[in-house]
């Protein structure tokens, strides 16, 4: 059996789908968690399927989610919809409820967040709902588990298929055309013209032309919104007696809230200053007391294997392989896990408890300045953990334009991936210095903006922003068991991505770094490489950019696109036999260069899925390589010119001993960087603020 989990935003499917299967899905208190349909086995009957679809406000192909809803059920083979309600919601979540149940496909609802309604003094009448819907209706509560049993029985035996009827005027027009569609839900489609995969006959399309004329000149209105009041009519009255809203006196607690947090003064301070601390805890206190055990862990592993391959004979250059390319390279990413995972659990504190969902509206003000709807906050954001989920929370967006712009610029805010290299830099370089790190953040921010503007003024691109319409829904206390997956599900692609192709692209620079092209071992004779050759090629190229007077750099710089963590291995694995040099001007541009360059391989292939074309993926690459290269130039080139015979502009040999400690003490630098830029960036929002103030006082007195 086929079952389909479809409901709106937010509404407890996944956590009702994590609960059904036993599945550890990421749950978020904000729209936008799911994007893609996943699938699980259903606990107890392994040959039960259970889908979970994004979430949708209605089956009506204006975005992605519904696009892929609509899909799946039309196409996918579904033996049954499990249609999850909100029960607090009720009148707005009947809405897709009355659209599925035009699909000729067995239905049951589970009517979810009852603890909410029995909190609030509210009423619900299931069975009132069942006999008028005509599909079984269960009351559940996905978090506290309540209704899970009979729900999971009532599916198998129960589900049905049943009918909606608009009220007696409409209803009458539309029953006509029933015959010819198959169903209500294609009748529907041919009367507002959505034809894009409908199979149809002519005489269908030609009667429903003909209804749609007369209804729409009898009702003075389009057809899409004359069937949306009669759907919210019919709906109105399933609900009449069924549902009992107690009165609420005065604001809610998250109206109160939300007065501060979402206010047109406060709103940016107080969440730069959240961020701020989110930051500070997770870069430059809890997270750094954590780096030493995990450098300690690998080094007693490194020396332990080494001893034991030592002991039983193993050949010199198979022990340096496990020990240096393998062991090694893995603790040096490995290095900068707990300070990610303290990070994502921080985030997703924020994402449970409701408040992202408000910075994306307070954003949207900001965004939208520079051509950008508050969406692209949220692909964003998520996008400073990784860049492949952040690119596939793009399919929020509704427009087109908006969603592939977004697609484009969101491998422009620094990944986690990234911030390896950002603290090697920042402590062999720069010495720790606080200044760098909040540098970093502004110029991936700034890139978003000014490129933003710069694409808006382009032929595809142009036009305004698609309206922003999100749902604010009600805060909630973060639950410790969705909090640990939401955290666990955005660390894990780091970790798995360095159990798996980090670990083979260091085994694979080892043997190219200590093998000739005639595979003899070059025994500490790097110049004479696979990858010095490689590098010595490459390095022609990076000239302009101030690095490219060494095979080395150029190799590591490449190495990135495999994956952005590997360019910190490669350094590790060259730069104790071979020479690396830096000045402070070009282990900027490097980082500059770094910041904008096109994304790892894994991150390509998510941008291709997002733009649908392998047109579109050559140009979103062609144009983040020419940022990158362009503005890594101008600062090498700015930076030689301004810092002319002064210590900026001397290089100097990294020392190997040094790159080990980048994951230390020094890393603080990074995490007090991010504290001052969160800092300034509360300051200018200040200024702002009263600067905005001062001229609406100033226009009203005019």
């Amino acid at each position: 059996m086929k079952y389909a989990l479809l409901g709106n935003p937010n509404c407890g499917k996944t956590t009702l789908f994590n609960e059904l299967t036993g599945s550890s899905l990421t749950v978020g208190n904000w729209p936008g968690v799911t994007v893609e349909k996943k699938d699980a086995k259903i606990k107890g009957d392994k040959d039960s399927i259970l889908t979970d679809l994004p979430g949708v406000y209605s089956l009506s192909p204006y975005t992605l989610e519904e696009k892929i809803s609509r899909s799946y059920i039309e196409t996918g083979d579904v033996d049954v919809i499990i249609n999850i309600v909100d029960a607090t919601n009720l009148e707005r979540n009947l809405y897709l409820t009355t659209e599925a149940m035009g699909m000729g496909k067995p239905m049951i609802v589970a009517l979810n967040m009852m603890d909410v309604i029995n909190k609030n003094g509210d009423k619900v009448d299931a069975k009132a709902l069942e006999k008028r819907l005509g599909i079984p209706v269960v009351p559940v509560s996905a978090v506290t588990k309540l209704g899970i049993d009979e729900l999971l029985r009532r599916m198998k035996t129960d589900a049905r298929v049943s009918s909606f009827a608009f009220p007696s005027a409409l209803e009458a027009e539309v029953a006509r055309l029933d015959p010819l569609s198959g169903s209500r839900f294609n009748t529907l489609r041919l009367l507002e013209n959505d034809l894009e995969g409908l199979q149809y006959k002519p005489e269908a399309l030609e009667t429903a032309n003909s209804i749609r004329k007369a209804i729409e000149e009898k009702e003075d209105d389009q057809i899409e919104s004359i069937v949306t009041g009669a759907r919210y009519e019919a709906i109105a009255n399933l609900c009449k007696g069924a549902y009992q809203k107690k009165k609420v006196q005065g604001e809610t607690v998250s109206d109160k809230i939300d007065k501060f947090v979402t206010n047109k003064w406060l709103g940016l301070p107080i969440f730069f200053c959240i961020m701020w601390v989110v930051y500070y805890v997770s870069i430059t206190t809890v997270g750094d007391w954590c780096i030493g055990y995990v450098e300690t862990f690998f080094g007693w592993i490194g020396g332990l294997v080494g001893a034991g391959l030592g002991a039983i004979g193993v050949n010199d250059i198979l022990i340096s392989l496990v020990v240096d390319g393998m062991i090694g390279s893995l603790g040096a990413i490995f290095t900068f896990v707990p300070q990610l995972m303290i990070l994502f659990f921080f985030l997703s504190l924020l994402e449970d408890s409701g408040y992202m969902a408000r910075i994306a509206f307070v954003l949207d003000r900001v965004f939208r300045k520079f051509g950008l709807s508050g969406k692209s906050f949220i692909p964003m954001l998520i996008g400073t953990g990784c860049s492949i989920p952040g690119i596939m929370a793009s399919r929020t967006i509704e427009n087109t334009r908006d969603r592939d712009m977004t697609v484009i610029l969101t491998p422009f805010v620094p990944c986690g991936a990234k911030l390896p290299i950002f603290a090697m830099f920042i402590a062999m370089v720069f010495g720790g210095a606080g200044w760098v790190g909040p540098t970093i953040y502004l110029i991936g921010i700034a890139g978003v903006i000014i490129f933003g503007l710069l694409l808006k003024r382009t032929k595809y691109f142009a036009g305004e922003a698609a309206p922003f319409v999100m749902e604010l829904p009600d805060y909630k206390m973060p639950r410790l068991k969705g909090v640990a997956i939401h955290m666990w599900d955005r660390g894990k692609s780091f970790i798995r991505k360095a159990g798996s192709i980090i670990f083979l692209a260091c085994t694979a620079i080892w043997i190219l770094q200590n093998f000739t092209w005639t595979f003899h071992y070059v025994d500490g004779a790097v110049d004479e490489s696979m990858l010095a050759g490689i590098g010595g090629v490459l390095r022609y190229i990076f000239i302009p950019l101030g690095f490219g007077d060494s095979w080395a750099i150029s190799a590591a710089a490449c190495t990135g696109f495999v994956a952005k963590e590997v360019i910190v291995a490669t350094f590790a694995a060259i730069g104790s036999v071979a020479p690396i040099a830096f000045s402070k001007v070009t282990a900027m541009s490097f980082i500059v260069f770094t910041i904008f360059a096109a994304p790892c391989f894994a991150a390509i292939g998510a941008m291709k899925r997002e733009l649908g074309s392998s047109k579109k993926t050559a140009m979103a690459i062609g144009f983040q390589l020419a940022v990158a290269y362009v503005l890594g130039t101008l600062t090498n080139l700015i930076g030689s010119l301004i810092f002319r015979g002064t210590s900026l502009v001397e290089k100097v040999v990294l020392d190997y001993g040094v790159m080990e400690a980048a994951g230390e003490g020094d890393v603080a630098g990074s995490g007090h960087l991010v504290e001052w830029f969160f800092l300034a960036l509360v300051i200018i929002a200040v200024i702002f603020a009263i600067r905005d103030k001062i001229r609406g006082k100033v226009v009203a007195v005019d």
